[in-house]
């Protein structure tokens, strides 16, 4: 049976907490993944003391193992810009089809103060995951990588 665990900053959760929430990002994000550094980087920030900071996150573990984690960081924004992102989600491949990244989803949303908006890539499938729970697609996003 999932058991759905969250963190906050003020759980002071342990670097141990934290890198075991990393590596299972880095390892399930497959190719839309990021380098560990950066995970750990956006754990601290959503799970880190500082007031312009802040976040929370969400795990699904069957049998004690984390099997999905979603990880959504605070903007510091309002209405302009969302008050949340969610930065990261992964289930684990054989969980894939058995709810595990909707039931994460909807805490995460039900846990984020305001709007909450997302990156993904048009390929990925978890796109839509995110159209049945009612994200649209408001613009295109485009970067400037310098």
């Amino acid at each position: 049976m999932l058991q759905i665990e969250t963190l906050i900053p003020s759980d002071n959760p342990s670097l141990e907490q934290k890198k075991e929430i990393a590596d299972f990002l880095y390892e399930h994000l497959d190719q839309y993944g990021d380098p560990h550094e950066h995970i750990m980087n956006c754990l601290d920030y959503a799970l880190g003391k500082s007031e312009e900071k802040g976040g929370f996150t969400v795990a699904g573990r069957e049998d004690g193992v984390i099997v999905g984690a979603v990880i959504i960081n605070k903007t510091g924004m309002s209405g302009y810009i969302p008050e949340n992102i969610l930065v990261y989600i992964a289930v684990d491949g054989s969980q894939r089809g058995k709810g595990v990244g909707r039931k994460l989803m909807n805490k995460a949303i039900d846990m984020a103060e305001g709007d909450v908006a997302l990156h993904v890539e048009p390929d990925n499938p978890a796109r839509f995951l995110y159209e049945k729970l009612g994200f649209t697609n408001k613009y295109l996003e485009m970067r400037l990588k310098k």
